[in-house]
């Protein structure tokens, strides 16, 4: 059995394909898988570290604004597509998986022009264009959110909930002490911006780290792109990385788990991966939605978690430095409202996902 899984470049996009791609392995021992997307170095890293081949096509985003980009991204999805013919034509997998988003919109349909079956999962509680798009391409649409189960036929979607791994929520407190020489006697603050980091949240959280290192300890993702500056601008307040209970990383990969296992409270964006994970380890979270995510779908993920009590949100726009201190505070030093939302947030977690996607595919071949 061959399948072809394709997708973004996120960290949010390419572990659920892994974790997806397991499940499938669990189930048909005999499976080869190929990758297709864009040429990022993420996406090759993970991919090869699971032993799958990757190929890369040309993508162009789809956007509702005008930009210049769309002059020559109207070019690059039809040579994706092209491209992508012929990726399949020489492998000729029995089913593609897609993560969803615009670097998969050239291999759906490449995969539709020959016939194969396609899943597409759409992460998000309102689907974006490019996945209302592929949809019409697929043969089966899994979501996360009940939300999105209306914009899709009824015959073709599913809610699954995330694919996160399997271990997600089996992490070791004690690994991440002894990694980041914490102390257990303070509270641990993680922020994480997704895979790629979050410049804005990075700048609200070293305007107040000073004040967050007196009372906590903050294990920080900055992102590969930005971890440089955040570490001189940290330097530059007196804290060096690695002391004083601050750890900036630049990418956080398997040790996520130990990390969230001794986590008491997380500080993230909305996709929905992260708040999947978050919600696997039944973490306090405050959440700060992206200002300009597409279809302004982080906003929305963000706000159906609050709407359980599953999280605090704070929008970007409004994230002043006393407001961020006073939030943070408020969740640490009052258990009621811990506890509310650590038990709320789990209502999001899905832990058999990856699972009833595996059998969605497997199910499409047969």
């Amino acid at each position: 059995m061959k399948i072809v899984l394709t997708s973004g470049d996120s960290g949010g996009h390419i572990i659920p394909l892994i974790a997806v791609a397991r499940k499938i392995k669990e189930k048909a021992l005999d499976t080869e898988f190929m990758f297709i997307g864009p040429n990022g170095k993420l996406e090759k890293r993970l991919m090869e570290a699971e032993g799958i081949a990757t190929k890369s096509v040309m993508t162009g985003k789809l956007r509702r604004y005008f930009s210049l980009k769309n002059f020559v991204d109207v070019f690059r999805i039809p040579m994706g597509i092209i491209q992508a013919l012929w990726h399949l034509l020489w492998f000729m997998p029995d089913a593609i998986f897609s993560k969803g988003g615009c670097a998969s919109l050239p291999v759906v349909i490449a995969g539709w022009v020959y016939r194969i079956p396609v899943l597409i999962h759409e992460s998000d509680a309102k689907p974006g264009m490019a996945n209302s798009l592929l949809a019409k391409f697929s043969t089966r649409v899994a979501v996360s959110y009940p939300s999105a189960e209306s914009y899709f036929p009824a015959e073709q979607v599913v809610i699954t909930g995330s694919p996160l791994r399997d271990d997600i929520n089996q992490g070791d407190k004690d690994n991440a002490i002894k990694m980041f020489s914490l102390t257990e006697s303070k509270k641990t603050i993680f922020v994480w911006g997704g895979s790629q980091g979050a410049k804005p949240i990075n700048d609200k959280i070293l305007e107040v780290l000073p004040e967050l290192l007196r009372k906590y300890q903050v294990i920080h993702q900055a992102g590969e792109n930005n971890f440089e500056e955040v570490v001189k601008r940290a330097g530059e307040l007196g804290i060096k990385n690695g002391r004083e209970g601050y750890h900036a990383l630049p990418f956080i990969g398997e040790e996520l788990k130990d990390i969230l296992a001794v986590t008491d409270l997380v500080i993230s964006r909305a996709g929905s991966s992260s708040i999947s994970e978050i919600a696997a380890n039944g973490k306090p979270a405050i959440i700060i939605p992206l200002g300009n995510s597409g279809n302004d779908h982080q906003r929305m993920n963000a706000y159906s978690i609050a709407k359980i009590g599953g999280c605090i949100v704070l929008e970007e726009g409004n994230l002043g430095e006393h407001m961020l201190l006073a939030k943070i505070d408020e969740i640490m030093n009052n258990e009621e409202l811990r506890n509310k939302l650590t038990e709320n947030i789990k209502a999001f977690y899905h832990p058999d996902a990856a699972s009833r996607i595996a059998e969605g595919i497997i199910g499409m071949i047969k």
